[in-house]
């Protein structure tokens, strides 16, 4: 504001002062404010070059930009690179790759941030193919900078290809790039192909280690399912005397979730206390929530509600993973009233939820009051629920034994249903011993899922159940000439400081013997009961 009065009481403004208040409101988002005044300023002098690239960086909106566009066209500034350069990002930043193709070929000095903006376009969207057709045609013009090794790297990380990841990682120090930069992405990389001995042997090459390198290698090992091999390296930067970052903390904690180490994550917890990682701010909900989800998928719902009283700061995330917690261990209404309080708190609810409000009333058996939410989605809040929410409910009446009425509201549905619908109710059909429905449902399920192994098996126990034997010698031999094979599930648990994995009907734990004896007496007492 002081700087717009020093601007108002000028008695001569020039093209420079111009320019600069513009910035000013460009720099503060203001794209109202930078239109109205560069309007103002064409009735005193004329923008130029750097006046347009300022213009490009506020445009909120394509449309604003294709305006702008048009007035460097008639203003003879297509020549200048930088200028061409700004508008090319803003075509980018609003995903208009025809636009931005077009305005590319049209450029005939094309430098590094030109291609840099095409190679980062199509990482962005996905695009892998015209992503390295880029990049190939760009090393005939001019020489990549890291940040284009960076992007690359990031593009072709989702779909885990080593081989070309080790390419660029010889291109990198053909360039003379240090390892170090580009470590973050090329660990990513390694970790999504799945490739641990490359991803290893990277880590272990590195010149220089710092907290970054032992985060990136933490937190990439976690997103990529290495748990065990994830705890095993913190443990190792602990050692080297590494002071781990927030986010690095963060992932430790996922990995404990993932495999129920209930004792490490409380260890984990209290250094984060100690140590000010949990500030009670926005910042801290990240870290905040993934403790919070731990306890609940450790089994330790009491831990988990005592720290999410315990929290100050409550997003809509943090409420919801508690709301959902509470209903994965059958606390339903208690859901229901932590819903009633975040409501209070004036927060509103979004899709997910009430996904969680569902699938806790779906757990705890309450259709009263699953079928009021599902009504209050659209009538009270303006949500359309989707699929995600009426396979909830189809699962919840499955339960109850309710599975005509189940098919009733799969077939009113105005999307069309998926897998998960048509096998929560091939689940219930079965349990409920209900034939055709079974036979229905299984129908269904096979048109949008013929290459699913578990969909497989449960279309055989359905068959054999009324004993439809060349059915199901049918089936089992699809399954053969597909080479289809269902993988058992596992499941960990940690006893003092030893982690006991299981498959399902596993033998070969050396207490095998001792478990079974346990779970008949539990299956026993269940019975009885």
């Amino acid at each position: 504001m002081k700087a717009l009065k020093l601007f108002d009481g000028m008695p001569y403004r020039d093209l420079v002062s111009w320019t600069s208040v513009i910035s000013g409101y460009a720099c503060e988002g203001n794209a109202v404010g930078a239109v109205g005044l560069f309007n103002e300023m064409r009735r005193e002098v004329e923008p130029n070059v750097v006046t347009m690239i300022v213009m490009m960086r506020t445009c909120s909106d394509v449309v604003l930009g294709s305006q702008f566009h048009g007035y460097v066209v008639k203003g003879g500034f297509l020549m200048d690179c930088s200028l061409k350069n700004s508008m090319l990002k803003m075509y980018a930043d609003f995903d208009c790759l025809d636009d931005s193709e077009i305005l590319f070929k049209e450029t005939v000095t094309r430098d590094m941030i030109s291609w840099n903006i095409m190679i980062s376009l199509y990482s962005s969207r996905r695009e892998t193919m015209r992503m390295a057709d880029c990049f190939s045609t760009m090393r005939c013009e001019v020489e990549p900078s890291i940040e284009t090794l960076t992007t690359l790297i990031s593009g072709l990380a989702e779909y885990g290809n080593s081989n070309e990841g080790k390419q660029i990682q010889c291109l990198a120090y053909k360039y003379g790039f240090s390892d170090h930069i580009l470590s973050s992405s090329l660990l990513d990389l390694y970790a999504k192909a799945a490739d641990f001995e490359t991803l290893t042997q990277l880590f272990r090459d590195l010149s220089y280690r710092n907290s970054d390198a032992w985060g990136t290698m933490v937190t990439v090992l976690t997103e990529n399912g290495y748990f065990d091999e994830a705890v095993d390296l913190f443990q190792q930067m602990v050692v080297a005397g590494i002071q781990p970052m927030t986010e690095t903390l963060r992932s430790l904690i996922v990995a404990c979730m993932h495999m129920c180490a209930l004792r490490l994550g409380r260890v984990v917890h209290g250094y984060c206390v100690r140590k000010s990682h949990l500030a009670c701010n926005k910042d801290s909900l990240p870290i905040e929530t993934s403790i919070l989800n731990m306890y609940v998928k450790c089994g330790n719902i009491s831990s988990a509600r005592n720290f999410f009283d315990r929290t100050r700061v409550k997003d809509l995330v943090t409420w919801s993973s508690m709301i959902e917690g509470c209903g994965m261990h059958g606390l339903g209404h208690e859901s229901l009233e932590l819903f009633h309080q975040m409501k209070e708190e004036g927060i509103e609810p979004n899709g997910i939820t009430f996904l969680s409000l569902l699938s806790a009333c779906s757990h705890t058996g309450l259709l009263h009051e699953s079928c009021e939410i599902l009504t209050s989605m659209s009538r009270k809040y303006g949500l359309e629920p989707d699929l995600d929410h009426y396979t909830c409910f189809v699962d919840l009446l499955g339960r109850f034994g309710m599975v005509k009425e189940a098919l009733s509201i799969i077939l009113k549905l105005t999307v069309s249903p998926d897998s998960r619908i048509w096998a929560a109710l091939l689940a219930a059909a079965r349990v409920h011993e209900d034939q055709k429905v079974s036979e229905y449902a299984g129908e269904k399920l096979f048109e949008l899922e013929n290459q699913n192994a578990g969909y497989y098996t449960l279309l055989c126990n359905v068959r054999a159940h009324v004993e439809r034997w060349d059915e199901v010698e049918e089936v089992r031999n699809t399954m053969k000439a597909k080479n289809l094979m269902k993988h058992p599930g596992w499941s960990c648990l940690q006893v003092e400081e030893t982690f006991h994995g299981f498959v399902s009907g596993d033998r070969w734990h050396g207490r095998s013997e001792e478990i079974y004896r346990v779970i008949e007496c539990l299956y026993r007492n269940a019975i009885e009961a």
